[in-house]
């Protein structure tokens, strides 16, 4: 019998992130050349990728998706207008919208909700953010992109049991933690990996103080060293 193989992640500051699932290699919105938190400690040109996930336009998380696609051939996974975007310069996309699911290679994943906005960086419009729930073949993660607490969340542990839930925790430009932890609540899953944090003044947060809030309130947070 086929050992089953565990989802591996690996986290690179902000919400850039790496995750092994199916056999398969997935890039999460790569901010990682332009991250005084990443850029010496991760080479870009050695990352694997067969997929590209990008929440949304914004330049703290898709700064590096060309590059990766450019070195790796791996297929763009987002909006319909990011993905056009993308597709307009030659790179293999697949173009999504909120509330559609796709059976990929790799597991299924649904394109979900999430508030905030999703301008290019030079202006142009980069569609309606969101978030994307991946269901692999032993484990499910919410993967929630930028966003505020949203009652949306509420309607995804209707259809999906969640193992993991990647949030942003840093405040100002997103949930911050006593927002995430209600997001628990709302999403049915304590297990959290925290990220969009300290990569600017705006986003800086104690750990040990946010550690705390959650374990007081019977959740798990794990922020993981770059």
């Amino acid at each position: 019998k086929k050992k089953p193989t565990p989802m591996k992640i690996t986290f690179y500051g902000q919400n850039s992130l790496a995750i092994e699932v199916g056999g398969k290699h997935l890039i999460i919105d790569p901010f990682i050349t332009g991250n005084d938190l990443s850029k010496d400690k991760v080479d870009i040109n050695k990352l694997k990728a067969d997929y590209i996930l990008l929440t949304h336009a914004h330049q703290d998380h898709i700064l590096d998706a060309e590059a990766i696609a450019k070195n790796t051939g791996a297929t763009i996974v987002s909006n319909f207008e990011i993905a056009n975007h993308y597709e307009e310069k030659g790179f293999d996309v697949h173009p999504m919208n909120h509330g559609g699911g796709w059976q990929f290679d790799f597991g299924y994943v649904k394109y979900v909700n999430a508030i905030h906005t999703s301008s290019f960086p030079d202006g142009s419009y980069g569609g309606q953010p969101g978030g994307f729930v991946i269901e692999g073949e032993h484990k499910n993660i919410y993967i929630a992109g930028d966003t505020a607490l949203t009652m949306d969340m509420k309607l995804i542990p209707m259809q999906t049991k969640l193992d993991l839930a990647i949030l942003p925790i840093g405040d100002n430009f997103t949930m911050g933690v006593d927002d995430a932890i209600i997001a628990c609540d709302f999403i049915e899953c304590d297990k959290v990996l925290g990220v969009h944090y300290d990569t600017f003044g705006y986003i800086e947060i104690d750990h040990e103080e946010a550690k705390k809030k959650f374990y007081d309130a019977d959740k798990d947070l794990m922020l993981l060293d770059v």
